[in-house]
């Protein structure tokens, strides 16, 4: 009989440890507020090494003074070598300069329609990666709720059967031998 209440109390503290690890567990589980804003800071700070990525990579590609100057020689090399290539060049600059500043009169009446083109191009592009983002921070708000209900659900379903096998345990040691053991 002294062996069955040793053995007894010894399954009583194995159980306990194992219902402490549960209820630890389940804690962490229902804890649902802190695990979405663990979700978020996750995603925040991949966010933000992927924008210093970014500036790593743009600050990379930005030529120093010595490149400048190095690319400058090249061009005036070039541009004894390629007279033609120059005046291109130069048209092609004029047409930038040209499409930054303000049109006059004449501009309007003879390439108003083309630049009313390129102007509602530009726009629509612009409005087409809003509209992309406000899909993307809909789509993060839609797998963080997702997310929440679900671990509600792994909660529930955790704590109802933790609580059928604590009954079963309990049945099961009650039924063995009909001794009441208190620890």
């Amino acid at each position: 009989m002294g062996e069955d209440t040793s053995r007894i109390r010894e399954e009583i503290e194995e159980t306990r440890g194992r219902m402490g690890e549960t209820v630890d567990q389940l804690a962490h589980k229902a804890d649902v507020p802190s695990r979405v804003k663990e979700s978020v800071a996750d995603k925040r700070d991949r966010l933000k090494q992927q924008m210093q990525g970014t500036a790593a990579k743009v600050s990379d590609a930005t030529p120093d003074g010595s490149d400048v100057k190095q690319g400058a020689q090249q061009a005036v090399g070039v541009a004894q070598e390629n007279p033609l290539g120059l005046v291109l060049g130069g048209a092609a600059a004029g047409f930038l300069l040209g499409m930054v500043l303000p049109s006059t009169k004449v501009e309007d009446e003879r390439v108003g329609p083309v630049a009313d083109e390129v102007k509602h191009r530009a726009i629509e592009t612009g409005q087409e990666a809003v509209e992309h983002g406000k899909q993307v921070a809909q789509d993060a708000a839609e797998a963080a709720t997702e997310s929440a209900q679900e671990a509600a659900q792994n909660v529930k379903e955790t704590v109802q059967e933790s609580g059928r096998e604590h009954v079963e345990e309990l049945r099961s040691e009650a039924g063995q031998g009909g001794n009441t053991v208190t620890p």
